[in-house]
Order: C-alpha cells, then structure tokens, then sequence
C-alpha cells in the first residue's frame, strides 16, 4: 500500500514545502494538495518546489476541476512539472465544489467532467485533442505521462471512474462503503472493456493517531462536514433513503443546516457540528497506531491501493512522523 499526504497550501508556502519532504522522509510516495484559489494559495507554484526539494514524491492535486483553468492550461502545467521533474505528477479532478462555489459558480456537470479527463490526459501525453471544437496539441511535450484520477460519490459519477479515469479517489476511510464503491467503479471499467485491477483506488480521509480519542474527533470532525457538501447534493437528486445512494454515507446530513466556506477543511468548523462522532469514526482514522494499522488492512483487502492522509489539524508533524515510524512499515 502507497501512502499520500493531503494539505492546503496556506501561507507560508514554505511550510507546505518542508511537511512534503518530512513526508517523503518517513516513507510517503504522494504529495497532494487542495486546489481552491480563492480559498488557498496557487498549488502548481508550490508544486515546482515540492518536486525540486524532493527526490521522488509524485504531486498532485486533490482536486482540480475542468473550469477554474483551460483544459490546455491544466495539462500544459503538469506537462511542463513533468518535463522539469520527470513525470512525477497525478492530476485528481472532479466536478468542483470548494473552488467553483466559493467564487459564484455551479460544479461542473460529469459530462463535462468526462470530457475533460480525455483531453488533459491527451495533451499532458503529447497526442492531439480536440478543445472548443479545434484539435490541439503540444508539441513541445515529449515522453509525457500523466494519470488523471477523479474523485466521487455517487453512481453516476463512480461508473465513469471506472470508464475513464486512472484512478479513483474516495474522500472517506469507511470500510463498508469503500467496498461498494470500489465495486461500482471496477464493475464500470470491467462493462467498458478495461482492466478493472489497473485503475488505481486511493482513499483519502483524516488521520490522528493518540490516545485522546474525543480530541482527536474533533480535530477531525471537519471533514464529515467537507464530505457532507457532496452528500447533499447527491440527496437532492436522487431524494431521501434512494436505492441509488446507501442511507450509510446519507443519513448524517439531516441535521445539516448551511455551509460557510471560509472553514472549508478546518479544524474547529462550526458548520460541522451536527456531524456525529460515530460518522467521524467511520470516515476517519482516529486512536493509536494500531488501530490505524488493523483499519488499513482492511481497506487493502478490499483493493485499495493508497491511503492519503489529509493533515488539517494541530499535529501535523506527529502524525506524518507516527505514520513513518509504525505504520507504513508495517503496510507500505
């Protein structure tokens, strides 16, 4: 199993900067970060330093989406990381939720989002591909790779994961719904005549690892609150207790209220208090390093390839050095 770091890329940049070499030092072979730019500063800047300060960590971003740049843009960025740092990049993409409705806009359509995954991968590689109905293509681009990984939820947006798309990323550490979901994408890429076992499966999700368990949940309790902005939205199209979306990754919303992005990914955010420990438990890795051990076990046995570990609360450096002293040897 692969292990991942997940940041934000707050101010100083340099500090993003030296917790990806700490983890690279401690055995982590992913660098991702948010790519939000109202809420955060420019990832692919940092990105440069990143891989210039580190000797193999792949980067990338989790996740960007088809709008905030050009499909040309996005792709010609990664190309030239990967011309600089040779082919050390992933581009996770989905449909946009922080970055599009912080500034105004909906999140893109999964159309949209299909379409995009093609054509980024396709310049990023050097082949042509057609944007706004001309075909395009850099040409300076040689011997590029770029696996393009999409993030989701609900069904429609698993099957075209496992139709399209390198990889996919579960923003959640539950056992229950990871094997349903991992089952929905390899089924999508078995039904479009792909190698279900190639298309990569990260799971990305809080850790903290301790003996304060009530401390730790709500340092993390955020996230069922990031998760939350998603889940509602696949409730409001496929409706309360559907059969299309399990009452397991549903249920929780119902006290949900509102959402202020300002304390996106936060610890301590008040728009998640109406998440309940029992879903923080479920979506998170939370106790001693044991306890992470025995949850990841269980998501490798269920085919997940990478655990990334979003760092968004007060012991970043513990966790990232706890990782690399009992945990990723123990499953690395």
């Amino acid at each position: 199993m692969d292990f991942g770091l997940v940041l934000q890329t707050d101010p100083p940049a340099s500090a993003v900067v030296g917790l990806m070499r700490r983890a690279e030092r401690n055995g982590f072979r992913y660098g991702w970060t948010f790519d939000s730019a109202v809420l955060w500063q420019e990832p692919f800047v940092i990105y440069s330093r990143i891989l210039e300060h580190t000797t193999g960590l792949i980067v990338g971003s989790m996740v960007t989406n088809p709008s905030t740049r050009t499909w040309e843009v996005t792709a010609s960025t990664f190309a030239t990381l990967n011309e600089m740092y040779g082919n050390r990049t992933v581009c996770g993409i989905g449909r946009g939720d922080s970055a599009m409705r912080v500034a105004g806009r909906k999140p893109n359509t999964l159309a949209t989002l299909g379409e995009a995954i093609g054509v980024i991968r396709d310049l990023a590689e050097g082949r042509e591909a057609d944007v706004d109905g001309r075909p395009v293509r850099l040409s300076w681009v040689e011997d590029g790779k770029l696996p393009v990984w999409m993030a989701a939820y609900g069904p429609k947006a698993l099957a075209l994961a496992g139709q399209q798309a390198d990889g996919f990323i579960l923003q959640l550490a539950d056992p229950y719904l990871t094997a349903s979901m991992v089952a929905a994408v390899r089924t999508a890429a078995s039904d479009a005549g792909r190698d279900p076992d190639a298309v990569k499966i990260c799971v990305a999700a809080p850790a903290y690892v301790g003996d304060d368990l009530a401390h730790a949940r709500e340092q993390c309790r955020w996230f069922g609150g990031m998760v939350g902005n998603h889940v509602a939205d696949l409730v409001a199209r496929y409706g309360e207790h559907s059969a299309q979306v399990p009452d397991a990754l549903t249920s929780y919303i119902e006290q949900r209220e509102g959402y202020d992005y300002s304390h996106h990914g936060r610890a301590g955010n008040p728009d998640a208090a109406f998440v309940p420990d029992e879903i923080v438990d479920r979506f998170c890795l939370l106790g001693p390093a044991d306890a992470h051990i025995e949850k990841l076990r269980e998501l490798r046995a269920l085919g997940v390839d990478q655990f990334a570990v979003y760092a968004m609360h007060d012991a970043r450096e513990a966790v990232i050095d706890a990782y690399g002293e009992r945990i990723i040897p123990a499953l690395g």
